[in-house]
């Protein structure tokens, strides 16, 4: 193998060593004992701010290290481009971690994962404009009312049970274990070998089909490839400057499998006008009553609530922004795909699950791929598989989004039946 190749490896190696100690959400993230302690003042008529101990960590060892790593890789390689990426953004991230808890959290979050306001990839719509967006047209589907609740419930035994055999039918050369959580916060997590279920919550056909398609088929399926690669294990780790692009790959999955429903739009979108308000000074309390006012219940806004000020203070004017990723990252995934229909280059669609990349890793390192240094991924979820239909619906989508709705009135579409 090429001697440039090797060294990078050996860079990759390290690199993967050294940010084993970043847990930025677990870091982050609230104990279940302070939704219940707030969820009881509250239904009491004393509501009061959450009150949060972040630990406290040094990671001046690590950032000599990652110095070093960046040092060392050649910025004129596809891998060293790739690998000094990569530890900017772990920099960042053990900066953010070092100031949990305090004001400057925010700055460090917002150059890992953006914030309400910024522009969407070829348009001049940010991805606020996105938010409201959803958000309006949810409202007007729904008349008004509140959230509509699914008609019957899973236990979290039941949907574990039941991912489990479709996981196991699906990755065949792998075991991806499906557990309940008591301490996770959000409804669900996965990684290459286990997907976490939050206990005590209930679970809808929905819920199954998005935990299946977000959490299952994107974000295991591209752990598990990223860690079959015989040189840049890295692919198997989620650096913080690839989540936009692994959320925003996981919820198009939703959407191209018709796993998503248009109150999950607006959930999702919520979250962004909520850490605009948060920005703008509104404390945790204000933030839980926006999200109840939109139509949640109470163990849900404070849910949501709690994610905007994960690792903030909750006193108003900072968040913790990585939700703004989701609505962001879907629809630069969406254009991503469209794009390499446009210019024949479905093939890029392929390379982005080989393990866990940002847009712009694909178009870097897809000479490795022709060198033969990065592996084609060994699982595909099913909807990649065909192409055939993606490129069908990317074709349809392509031409529908020439047309102006605004312009059309109802005696257009009978006239033209």
């Amino acid at each position: 193998m090429d001697a440039h190749v090797l060294r990078h490896a050996e860079l990759d190696a390290r690199l993967c060593a050294a940010v084993r100690p970043l847990r930025l959400i677990a870091d982050a993230s609230w104990p279940a004992s302070v939704g219940l302690r707030f969820l009881e003042r509250w239904r009491a008529g004393a509501p009061a701010l959450p009150r949060v101990e972040y630990p406290r960590r040094d990671f001046g060892s690590l950032h000599e290290e990652l110095a070093a790593i960046h040092d060392a890789a050649d910025p004129g390689h596809p891998l060293g481009e790739y690998l000094r990426r990569s530890v900017v953004s772990y920099q960042v991230c053990a900066d953010l971690l070092q100031s949990l808890g305090r004001p400057e959290m925010f700055w460090h979050s917002m150059r890992l994962f953006g914030r309400p306001g910024d522009r969407l990839p070829g348009s001049e719509l940010s991805n606020l404009d996105a938010a409201r967006h959803f958000i309006a047209l949810a409202d007007e589907v729904d008349a008004g009312e509140r959230i509509a609740e699914a008609d019957y419930v899973l236990p979290a035994a039941t949907m574990q049970a039941e991912l489990q055999q479709a996981l196991d039918a699906f990755f065949t050369r792998h075991r991806v274990e499906v557990v309940i959580d008591p301490e996770l916060a959000a409804k669900a997590a996965a990684g290459a070998t286990r997907v976490r279920l939050r206990a005590n919550t209930g679970f809808t056909e929905y819920d199954r089909l998005q935990l299946l398609e977000h959490e299952a088929f994107v974000h295991s399926l591209t752990a598990i490839n990223g860690r079959e690669q015989p040189y840049l294990k890295s692919l198997g780790r989620t650096a913080p400057r690839v989540t936009a692009t692994q959320e925003g790959l996981a919820t198009f999955a939703e959407l191209i499998t018709g796993a998503i429903d248009l109150q999950r739009l607006k959930r999702i979108s919520l979250r962004i006008l909520a850490i605009e308000r948060a920005l703008d000074g509104a404390d945790f309390i204000e933030v839980f009553r926006f999200f109840l006012e939109a139509g949640q219940n109470e163990i849900e806004s404070f849910t949501s609530a709690m994610r905007v000020f994960r690792g903030s203070p909750v006193h108003g004017g900072t968040a913790f922004t990585k939700d703004t990723v989701y609505l962001h990252g879907l629809l630069s995934v969406h254009t991503f795909f469209r794009w390499t229909l446009k210019h024949r280059r479905l093939h890029l669609t392929h390379l982005l699950f080989a393990g866990k990349m940002a847009l712009h890793d694909v178009f870097t390192l897809e000479p490795m791929f022709a060198e033969g240094v990065i592996a084609e991924p060994v699982y595909l979820p099913r909807w990649l598989q065909r192409t055939n239909g993606l490129a069908g619906m990317l074709a349809f989508s392509l031409f529908a989004n020439r047309i102006r709705i605004d312009r059309v009135e109802a005696e257009d579409l009978v006239l033209g039946l």
